[in-house]
């Protein structure tokens, strides 16, 4: 008798596996009476949630990373939050490329998968490139960030924050350490007027977010918009377009409410601030709970877009929603095809844009449900919730830290279903390596 093969994990299964084994790994970790000023050790649910969060690169929280958390337990955050938003088979791999071992194929196959590139060639020059990007960024950013943190917090907090909230940012993150200084939970609401700080932490959330391919294209093509790739002329245009056009709705919205009696550049400021960080990063310079209800409603738009693929943010993606508005459009205008740039874009992606849109919307609303028969909390504040953990944006109108413990697994799922995608999971549990023999009668349907 010939012996069954084992079945082998798929990329997207061990992707998911991975990001599940360093979740209850930094549980662990964050369980230690080391990592907390909780006696004896923080809760197993504060730990699980906050491991999550970090991994995921999320931002919500049940405890105020700065005054909840010790020096240890904050490295732990930070180094999870690193691993979360670059990948743990990235800086694996990078690990096997110091020591100079070769990658076999099967490797190749699952890193590719988990930073979104497009072909197993020019692999290792790409891996390089994340890393150094990626230091370069968030070294830039610490040191302008230390230009701020050193003369209020003295030379060694003032390093250690700006070298903390820097990876915080690129990585869209959204974990902050102020607590102490500005009151719990206040995030960056004591620079909202500081050009320095709000334009720094804007510039690494969007250099995270664009995505790596997008930077090897600029790298490779330097200013030659017509040698781009159509992914990057798509991701640049909709990022300039939520930046700029977010913040001026954002200024109009918030002019007679938080933007009144304010200086006219701190408005500004504030604005652009508000339209960036929702794209999955989480930090806020004013009092979301106080914003109007058009600001929170284009908040939790922003924060299901997300950034861009292959990249440290969460969110449906740019692309996706590029995809099928350009279809929607096409489709208006009775054409063939759907066409940008001078290229069309296939049936194929939008049919997997179509089922990455509707997969998260059904789940955050169907967590906002479940979560508003479990508590009496206003319908806005749990949809804001809900969106905000799909999305890995960390926003909250600050009802995390008041969830019960069923309310904060069903928190904690959204948070890994957006971070691993809601799609791969559905895939790591369902798929299937066998094609249905038979192809079913096609018919048809009357739409709209």
């Amino acid at each position: 008798m010939k012996r069954q093969k084992k079945a082998k994990l798929s990329s997207v299964q061990i992707i998911a596996l991975g990001f599940f084994i360093m979740i209850g790994l930094g549980t662990a970790l964050l369980m230690l009476p080391l990592s907390s000023q909780a006696p004896g050790g923080a809760s197993f649910l504060d730990a699980l949630f906050t491991a999550t969060s970090a991994s995921c690169v999320t931002g919500l929280v049940p405890q105020d990373t700065g005054t909840y958390w010790t020096t240890f337990g904050q490295t732990v955050i930070i180094l999870l939050i690193q691993t979360g938003g670059l990948g743990f088979m990235s800086i694996a791999t990078l690990f096997l490329l110091l020591l100079r071992k070769r990658l076999g194929l099967r490797q190749r196959e699952v890193v590719v998968d988990s930073v979104s590139y497009d072909r197993l060639g020019g692999f290792v020059p790409f891996i390089r490139l994340v890393f150094l990007g990626t230091f370069l960024a968030e070294g830039l950013g610490a040191v302008l960030l230390s230009i701020r943190f050193v003369p209020q917090f003295g030379w060694g907090r003032g390093i250690y924050y700006g070298v903390w909230h820097s990876i915080s940012a690129f990585c869209n993150a959204g974990f902050d350490l102020m607590g102490p200084y500005s009151g719990e939970y206040s995030s960056f609401t004591a620079y909202a007027g500081d050009p320095l700080v709000s334009l720094t932490i804007c510039a690494l959330i969007l250099i995270g977010g664009t995505g790596f391919l997008v930077w090897e294209d600029l790298v490779h093509n330097r200013h030659h918009w017509r040698r781009y790739r159509l992914q990057t002329k798509v991701v640049l245009t909709v990022t300039m377009v939520l930046t700029l056009g977010g913040g001026a709705m954002f200024f109009l919205l918030e002019r007679n409410n938080l933007g009144a009696g304010r200086p006219l550049g701190e408005q500004v400021l504030s604005a652009l601030f508000d339209a960036v960080t929702p794209r999955t990063a989480g930090f806020n310079s004013t009092d979301t709970a106080a914003l109007t209800s058009g600001s929170l409603l284009l908040t939790i738009i922003f924060m299901f877009i997300g950034g861009s693929p292959g990249s440290t943010a969460g969110g449906v993606k740019t692309t996706t929603v590029f995809v099928i508005l350009l279809h929607a459009l096409s489709g208006i205008r009775r054409e063939r095809s759907a066409n940008a740039f001078g290229r069309s874009i296939g049936d194929d992606a939008l049919k997997k844009a179509t089922a990455v849109l509707y997969t998260n919307l059904l789940l955050a609303l169907v967590g906002a449900v479940a979560i508003c028969a479990i508590q009496p909390f206003a319908l806005t504040e749990v949809l804001f919730e809900t969106f905000s953990a799909i999305g890995t944006a960390g926003m909250t109108m600050g009802i995390t830290r008041d969830l019960l413990p069923l309310s904060r697994l069903i928190i904690i799922f959204l948070m890994y279903c957006g971070r691993v995608g809601s799609i791969s999971f559905a895939v790591a549990l369902l798929e299937k390596r066998a094609l249905p023999p038979v192809t079913l009668p096609r018919e048809d349907i009357t739409i709209g």
